[in-house]
């Protein structure tokens, strides 16, 4: 362990350097990013068909690729599974992700390259320690070992093993250099089990014995799991356990509806928290700053971003716009070319951004998963910070939550299922404090609700607790690779959700 320290600090005082680069010369690092992709990909079927050899800016390649979908690149995407390279990218494609399916797709297969794995993800995995010792030179992190919440498919080789599929934890688990493996925990075979709850209970087990010092995992399914070892151990709180644990990684949902639940098991100021912004397509953000909750974007992983101002999204031939053009504070949807073949892909995340000196950024929700049914625009952020603050006013605790329009007969309103761990002192002071929170953070929300003439209050509804993990469960959604989608404008979820849960209340129509 004294060795693999000091190779870390080496590594990290060097690549704090060149982070310091791409953070000073955002635009020329992008710039190169961009050339780069495209000359590799010149003689690939995409690149002929697009003619990549006469592209030699961002503006011939926007007029000429167009923004593509999963579904939209998937024929391309089907060729290298059947065991066509040389497609969208050069090198051999031996890896595909499987992550969530979209609207049209059970599942999506995103190709992995060999650059991809160590270029995107590693460089992001290796950044985040990078950035968290900058910002902690006292850590004791690297002396032990790190409990790593991954997916729940292992990866499997197919159509005569020409390929492997399976979730991405499990491709960069298998890709992972000795010294990476000695710092995390569980054991592989536990790591790549794919029934979640036997999983569950073998990761709680193997690690109750381990001096676990970091946690890295989806919010919602790492609660689960800290909650089982508390369970199989009788003990009242996490550091009871692992009494030198100093830092959540976090990513994949917002932070903010379990924060209050992680400060319950974890309890004093020795428990720090770090979110980063990493997806199957690629990883894009890391926190850089302590006490913010702004990620940096990371610009030299072999990405080329764009974003799409969210009128645009939808449209034919959408605007899309360069870093240089992009302001503070407006939601865009987010478009990246990667060295895996993802050519002008949107990847449905929304985001804005910060600060633009240095470029940070914040995830807004999604481009299917918000509500706009009167031009009330209510993104995932919005929701999350309301919530937060009706919680805090209240001493509730939410454990999940979803919402969806309502049509009734004679009005329009948003109705909401939550699932609390800790419900609020006043459940109608609660409703009436998330309304005006949405009002004063979402000016189109507000116009809206003005005196109740479009768009009438909030129908929230408590559902018994486990109604979310049940839903999941019979819908074959457990696992770390899994998100409850939060708004849709669609009632599908809603209703199955409602109809399969004995409602704990049902009231406070406003």
């Amino acid at each position: 362990m004294v060795f693999i320290h000091s190779v870390i600090n080496w590594l990290v005082k060097k690549r704090s350097q060149q982070i310091e680069h791409f953070m000073a010369h955002p635009t020329e690092v992008q710039h190169d990013e961009f050339q780069k992709l495209i000359s590799t990909a010149v003689d690939t079927e995409w690149g002929k068909k697009y003619d990549y050899e006469s592209i030699k800016n961002h503006e011939t390649y926007r007029e000429r690729v167009p923004v593509s979908t999963y579904e939209e690149l998937l024929p391309h995407i089907e060729k290298i599974r059947n065991g066509q390279q040389n497609v969208l990218w050069p090198e051999e494609i031996k890896w595909f992700a499987k992550s969530s399916g979209t609207t049209n797709s059970n599942s999506k297969f995103i190709p992995i390259s060999k650059s991809t794995i160590d270029s995107c993800h590693f460089r992001g995995g290796k950044d985040v320690l990078t950035l968290y010792a900058l910002n902690h030179p006292d850590t004791r992190m690297f002396y032990s070992k790190g409990l790593v919440m991954g997916g729940s498919r292992s990866l499997k080789g197919a159509n005569n093993s020409s390929y492997y599929e399976g979730d991405l934890s499990a491709i960069l688990i298998s890709n992972m250099p000795n010294w990476a493996k000695k710092l995390r925990a569980p054991s592989e075979s536990i790591a790549l089990m794919e029934e979640w709850e036997s999983k569950l209970f073998q990761m709680a087990k193997y690690s109750i014995d381990q001096n676990i010092t970091s946690i890295s995992g989806v919010p919602s399914w790492t609660l689960v799991l800290l909650n089982k070892v508390l369970q199989m151990t009788g003990k009242t709180h996490i550091l009871e356990v692992w009494p030198q644990l100093e830092v959540f990684f976090h990513g994949g949902v917002s932070f903010e509806p379990y924060r209050q639940q992680f400060a319950s098991l974890i309890p004093g100021n020795q428990m720090r928290y770090m979110e980063t912004y990493n997806a199957s397509e690629g990883f894009f953000g890391i926190q850089d700053r302590v006490g913010e909750r702004d990620m940096l974007l990371m610009l030299d992983y072999g990405i080329f971003y764009e974003f799409i101002p969210l009128s645009d999204v939808g449209k034919n031939f959408p605007k899309t716009l360069t870093l240089e053009d992009v302001e503070p504070y407006t939601n865009y949807a987010l478009v990246i070319s990667t060295n895996s073949g993802l050519w002008r892909y949107m990847i449905g995340d929304t985001i804005q951004f910060t600060s633009v000196k240095p470029f940070r950024i914040q995830v807004t929700g999604r481009t299917q998963n918000y509500i706009n049914v009167v031009g009330e625009e209510l993104m995932v952020d919005n929701a999350e910070k309301a919530l937060a603050k009706a919680c805090e006013k209240t001493r509730a605790t939410i454990r999940d939550y979803t919402a969806a329009p309502l049509y009734l007969e004679d009005n329009i309103r948003h109705e909401w299922l939550i699932e609390f761990v800790t419900a609020p002192d006043n459940f109608e002071y609660f409703s009436r404090l998330f309304d005006e929170t949405l009002k004063s953070l979402n000016s189109d929300y507000e116009a809206k609700r003005y005196h109740d003439l479009v768009l009438k209050p909030p129908l929230m509804k408590a559902v018994e607790k486990g109604s979310f993990y049940h839903w999941m469960k019979r819908n074959d959604k457990l696992g770390g690779q899994h998100k409850v989608p939060r708004l849709l404008n669609h009632r599908k979820m809603l209703e199955d959700i409602l109809e399969n849960s004995k409602l704990a209340k049902d009231n406070f129509n406003l």
